[in-house]
């Protein structure tokens, strides 16, 4: 029974770009051995070419892409490649090249997320305000909206209005509360609903609506009798000679 070789990948060379494909490394490592300058040259340019046919499509026509395939290339190669580069392109090492500075998060409150950050920035808004009806109503706007938002993410729950409440105090740190005696949260909540609803069906009636017939679409009708002569209709609808 004869006994066939297999070489598995584990015992092959590691990829430094597993986005390229071993055979583009093995491609650019052989391309090293060509002792012909000019040949050298070509099949690397022509390397080049075959990754970016391999690259994403959107990839394609961004000005950097070639450059970072050129880099890329010279660093499988480590950086012993005889070939020159297109024109304006700088090769440097991978230590050598910026990076991005890590993508900052925006901080996320730590207590009560199911009403989320937006009601972080409206409570911090009416804080500032001054003392009057106008921060009240503001004040109630809000628990509405915590009220809503609770009520979204726990369905299966009763939702007072003292729990939202509570949780208002705490979030504002005593800062505001609701004025005694002011209308249920789901009231408030809904009335904005309505509102919200009313005024786009205006809106909606009046883009439909259309214009009557007879009336003034963009072009002025002549007068009978705006020049020199001619007839004018009188109170009662007939027309009238007019005198000269």
């Amino acid at each position: 029974m004869n006994r066939l070789d297999i070489e598995y990948n584990t015992e092959r060379s590691h990829i430094l770009f597993p986005e390229y494909g071993r055979s583009i490394q093995e491609m650019i490592i052989h391309a090293k051995t060509i002792e012909n300058p000019g040949l050298r040259q070509k099949t690397i340019e022509n390397i080049v070419g075959l990754m970016i046919q391999l690259g994403p499509t959107g990839n394609k026509n961004l000005d950097d892409y070639r450059d970072k395939l050129w880099n890329h290339v010279f660093e499988i190669a480590n950086y012993e490649l005889d070939v020159t580069p297109p024109p304006g392109i700088v090769i440097r090492r991978a230590e050598e090249r910026p990076k991005a500075a890590p993508l900052g998060y925006p901080a996320s409150a730590t207590r009560f997320r199911h009403y989320g950050n937006s009601i972080q920035a409206l409570i911090k808004k009416a804080i500032e305000m001054p003392e009057g009806s106008k921060r009240e109503g503001f004040v109630e706007v809000i628990a509405s909206y915590m009220k809503l938002a609770y009520k979204t993410w726990n369905k299966e729950h009763y939702v007072s209005d003292d729990i939202v409440k509570e949780d208002l105090e705490s979030l504002s740190d005593g800062q505001l509360v609701l004025h005694e005696g002011h209308d249920s949260l789901d009231k408030l909540a809904a009335g904005a609903g309505k509102h919200d609803k009313d005024r786009s069906t205006r809106n909606n009636n009046q883009r439909n609506r259309k214009p009557r017939p007879g009336g003034n679409n963009g072009n002025q009708r002549n007068r009978p009798g705006s020049g020199g002569g001619g007839n004018q209709r009188n109170s009662s609808g007939n027309f009238r000679k007019r005198k000269k």
